[in-house]
């Protein structure tokens, strides 16, 4: 019986130098989890090379396609597509210094539902500002805000979460790209 008892003090032995040990590594890892800097929505920015649909559209389309020309290196621009059978649609997206969305979209469909959709349903507000000497449209929405111009057969909107004020850096950098028709 001896034997019997000695095997179960050292099983409770056991265990408790088990919680013990499973103790002290959980403080270690709160102690790092706590000390050491971490951000969980710190996902990086992927950046897109541009020009080769920028050429393309620019071949295609029949307005003059705008890109930014001289906006900081903050700027990032995160998506392109150039659709000619979708009523020469061109897309341009960035993610701007401030971590806000601004994205240029220019077509020769229907300016309305274009405008809506780009926008999110953002309304004409009856303002203009006078940017590169051209009046955009200034529209307002839940989501995103919007300048909105109507010039050479086409609808160009510059939209997204940025402020007003990074929607008209935006809209002021923009500039037709050349367009080396065969």
């Amino acid at each position: 019986m001896g034997d019997v008892a000695g095997s179960s003090a050292g099983k409770t032995k056991t265990v408790r130098d088990m919680v013990l040990s499973m103790a002290v590594i959980g403080a270690v890892v709160a102690v790092i989890y706590i000390f050491i800097p971490h951000d969980e929505s710190a996902t990086p920015v992927k950046s897109v090379d541009y020009t080769v649909e920028l050429s393309t559209a620019s071949r295609a389309a029949s307005y003059p396609v705008l890109a930014p020309k001289g906006l900081d290196k903050d700027w990032k621009a995160t998506s392109v597509r150039y659709r000619g059978a979708d009523d020469e649609h061109w897309h341009l997206g960035f993610h701007g210094p401030d971590g806000k969305y601004v994205a240029v979209e220019q077509t020769t469909g229907k300016p309305g539902p274009f405008i809506a959709d780009k926008s999110q349903d953002a309304k004409d507000t009856g303002k203009t500002e006078r940017i590169g000497g051209k009046d955009w449209k200034r529209y307002e929405g839940d989501e995103y805000d919007a300048l909105v111009l109507q010039e050479d057969g086409a609808t160009t909107v510059v939209t997204g979460s940025g402020s007003l004020a990074r929607l008209t850096e935006v809209a002021g950098s923009l500039r037709p790209a050349p367009a080396d028709k065969a």
